[in-house]
């Protein structure tokens, strides 16, 4: 194993210590669950993102990882993903935006982000709904109250049933009712960066009419740890049941209004002088949401159920982000001209100087900047910011049903489904680009004029960028079926199948019609994607499991508008249409061993491998984020899970678990790589500039961690006290850009090692309940304040250690050109924080 891929020694020190103190206790637990005659619990999963039909968790050919609300709150987790990152094996977080509600998870190497522009392979669904949007799959976090959850279950592989998008697992989320969650909590907490949050959630039922209801409410606000970064999230869940002797029929509506600030990477040199400092300012997203779901559960008979579901969603999305100029790093601007200075006095300015500043003294003054605006002479040259604005409007609706069935053929039992789906959506997507100017606090003042905007008015030569007018509409229809049958009393086989047909209907605002530069387009995709899986269980203690399946992801508007490689685009901010791409498909084989110790130690050992064939990538064009989405060949994710959960004394629970993961690509491609020192022109003797590097097959996927282990204690010694520690550790990996990972810096041209390190961080968390009802309780995120990153990409150091903005750094190479210095840009996680809250609960 190469040594930078290995977890921190106290990480292997600490597994090796747990790993001996749960083996031993394994063995005693045996013996005193054999004495006592407990039986086992047996845990029920929905295998359908829709309720109505359950299957004994055992049955299932995959290693299902499945918490409750309760699991969440335990942990005080602020939101799911904090749970998911802290508690599940297999999921790694990169902390991309620098926001807590704004992170990727990766599961298996798969990827659920709320970011445009990454490959995403993880189907996320609510009460049957599924939360991947439209307009590029993404799942915006922020929009899951965590207070609503009851369970989440996270379905391994590409199992088709979940429908597109599940390449890499499903994650299904069941939200809480008034009937089996009654009573009342009110939550609030406040610490560390101005956090301030309160809860509530209350819940019953009417016995005699069979009524039941719930709601909950979030609000969160926080100052940021880094330099402007406040948040605050508004959450809104109600639920109105009600209850008959053969079914049951539910309404939910849940809103949000969320205005999120995440200031992204920051030069890997800055952050060593400054871990709370940021690039460029601002990065702002807001999220307004409207969700509304109509259920229903209907027992037919004693064999057959219906259940189904109609449902609504509407989001609308802005962001404002400031953003570097990279096309401004080779200019050397200096004082106003005279005629940009009768510019400028014309428009009203005061105070531009005259005499006395040179390309030497005053590089990139604002006034030439806001005097090229005026006259609309080259602002993309002389400006060194950019504001960028979008707005995302989408409306999805569908509806689903299935039918249920437990039978049974001769010898042979069944639990069986048969379902189908109908989802349609509508997105608007709009933006413009602002040029402005970097103030010494690194936020964008934006400038006004006939050349402000990069509107693709001007003419070829100065015009940066094209605004985007683009609407879609998109339908998708599903059939699907599963049977899990007991061949015997130890034997359970499963066949599921699902057949996708989508259609998506892209029309350009501003150049409608077709033809070159139109983002016109009438697109179609289907696929039968089959699975099949076996379990054997040669005693209660013991199940073996294989199985193997295939997902599909069929390309979205934002895909599809933006995949032609001789007009780049900049994400989210400009598209160009065609080529066509083909859909992903996954196909994935697990195998592995589950066992449980009765009463209290279960664990799991497996394997897996899944394979992407036509994997949709944004392909970087060059450093400044510029480039395009195409189908990747092959991309392969395989590795190794181990789990283990014990309670070796009474109130003592001990847990880890820890996955090897090979994230590789298995094709060979050119892809943009102006940071990397290995790309053709750094060999060619020209660092600094624009090039490319070539990946080959068995390259890495950066972002991806090759090992992660996860480790919990928790402590109840009385009835009043509880102290839970848990660990999160992982070895580093390559950042974005240096795909090949041949990049070495030289501390001129190229700085920072391109991969982020390994790192081990704990969570402290202390709870008190001096009566029933009653909790007070602390948590300490990073308690031994561990700096360390996530993830990052290769990217332009358009600033001097000094903190100031770079004008013409270098020296014109052999070939004319002005090179820049291009640096490691990482994510930084946030330092050490503690938070102190109080929860009472009553009526339950």
């Amino acid at each position: 194993m190469n040594r930078r891929d290995r977890l921190p020694a106290s990480s292997m020190t600490a597994l090796a210590t747990a790993g001996l103190l749960l083996c031993q206790s394994t063995g005693a637990v045996a013996q005193e669950a054999a004495a006592s005659g407990e039986l086992a619990t047996i845990e029920v999963v929905a295998p359908t993102p829709l309720p109505g039909l359950d299957v004994p968790r055992d049955d299932l050919p995959s290693n299902v990882h499945t918490a409750t609300g309760a699991d969440l709150e335990r942990l005080h987790a602020p939101d799911l993903t904090n749970y998911l990152l802290r508690a599940v094996g297999g999921v790694t977080v990169n902390e991309t935006q620098g926001n807590p509600f704004q992170p990727d998870i990766n599961y298996r190497g798969f990827t659920a982000s709320p970011l445009l522009g990454t490959p995403q392979g993880l189907s996320v669904f609510m009460d049957g709904v599924r939360l991947n949007q439209p307009f590029g799959d993404v799942v915006s976090w922020d929009l899951i109250p965590r207070s609503v959850i009851s369970t989440i279950a996270l379905m391994p592989g590409s199992n088709p049933l979940f429908g597109l998008n599940t390449l890499g697992g499903a994650l299904a989320i069941q939200t809480k009712d008034g009937l089996h969650d009654p009573g009342t909590s009110v939550q609030v907490v406040g610490g560390s960066w101005g956090r301030a949050a309160a809860e509530f959630e209350t819940g019953g039922s009417d016995k005699d009419s069979g009524w039941n209801w719930f709601v909950a409410g979030n609000r969160f606000h926080e100052n940021g740890w880094r330099v402007a970064s406040p948040t605050d999230v508004r959450q809104l869940f109600t639920k109105v049941g009600r209850v008959t002797r053969d079914g049951s029929i539910s309404l939910t509506a849940a809103f949000a209004n969320n205005d999120l600030t995440g200031n992204g990477t920051q030069a890997l040199g800055a952050l060593q002088r400054d871990w709370a400092s940021v690039r460029t300012i601002p990065d702002n997203t807001r999220n307004k949401s409207t969700f509304l779901n109509l259920a229903m559960t209907q027992a037919l008979n004693d064999t057959w159920t219906l259940s189904g579901n109609a449902y609504y969603r509407n989001i609308r999305t802005n962001t404002f982000n400031g953003d570097v100029n990279d096309d401004a790093l080779s200019e050397s601007v200096y004082q106003p001209s005279p005629a940009e200075r009768a510019a400028l006095a014309a428009a009203g300015f005061t105070g531009v100087p005259t005499s006395g500043a040179n390309a030497s003294n005053t590089p990139f003054p604002k006034w030439r900047c806001i005097a090229n605006a005026l006259l609309n002479t080259e602002p993309n040259e002389k400006c060194n910011g950019l504001i960028n604005r979008t707005e995302t409007k989408q409306q999805n609706q569908g509806l689903a049903g299935q039918f249920s069935a437990q039978a049974k053929t001769g010898s042979v039992e069944h639990l069986a489904v048969l379902g189908a789906a109908y989802d349609a959506s509508r997105v608007r997507f709009g933006q413009s680009t602002q040029f402005g100017y970097i103030n010494p606090d690194r936020s964008v003042t934006p400038v006004f004029g006939p050349g402000a905007f990069a509107d693709g008015t001007q003419d070829s030569e100065n015009a940066f960028d094209a605004r985007v007018a683009l609407s879609s509409r998109s339908s998708t229809y599903s059939v699907y079926a599963t049977d899990t049958m007991a061949l015997d009393a130890k034997t359970h086989l499963t066949l599921s199948g699902r057949y996708n047909s989508t259609s998506v209907n892209n029309t350009d605002g501003l150049a409608p019609g077709g033809g070159p530069g139109s983002l016109d387009g009438r697109y179609t995709f289907s696929r039968l994607n089959p699975a099949i899986g076996l379990t054997f269980a040669p005693n209660e203690a013991v199940t073996l499991y294989a199985g193997a399946n295939q997902g599909s992801r069929a390309p979205t508007a934002i895909e599809l508008g933006c995949a032609d490689p001789a007009s780049p685009c900049k994400l989210p901010n400009s598209f160009a249409g065609d080529p066509p791409l083909k859909q992903v498909v996954t196909t994935t084989f697990e195998a592995g061993l589950r066992g449980v110790v009765q009463p209290n130690t279960t664990w799991n050992f497996g394997v897996f491998r899944s394979d992407n064939r036509d994997d949709l990538l944004f392909v970087a064009d060059d450093s400044s984020g510029f480039g395009y989405f195409k189908n990747f060949g092959k991309t392969r994710r395989q590795g190794i899970e181990l789990g283990l959960n014990a309670q070796p004394a009474r109130g003592l629970t001990l847990g880890g678990n820890f996955m090897l993961l090979d994230a590789t690509y298995r094709s060979v491609e050119t892809v943009g790589g102006s940071g990397n020192s290995s790309n053709d022109q750094a060999l060619a003797g020209f660092p600094g500039t624009t090039g490319n590097i070539q990946i080959r097959p068995g390259d890495r996927i950066p972002m991806l961690p090759r090992q992660v282990l996860k480790l919990s204690a928790d402590l109840e010694p009385n009835a009043q006290w509880r102290i839970g520690l848990d660990m999160v550790a992982s070895s580093g990996a390559n950042v974005r850009g240096n795909e090949n990972g041949l990049h070495t810096p030289d501390g001129v041209y190229y700085t920072g090692p391109g991969r982020t390190s390994g790192y081990a961080v704990f969570n402290l968390g202390i709870d008190y309940k001096p009566r029933p009802g009653l909790k007070f309780f602390v948590q300490v995120a990073n308690l031994f304040d561990r700096k360390y990153s996530t993830g990052g990409q290769l990217g332009t150091d358009a600033f001097t250690a000094g903190g100031a903005y770079i004008a013409r750094g270098l020296p014109r190479n052999a070939n004319g050109d002005y090179p820049v210095s291009r640096a490691s840009l990482v994510s930084p996680a946030a330092p050490r924080a503690a938070w102190l809250g109080v929860r009472y609960t009553f009526g339950a």
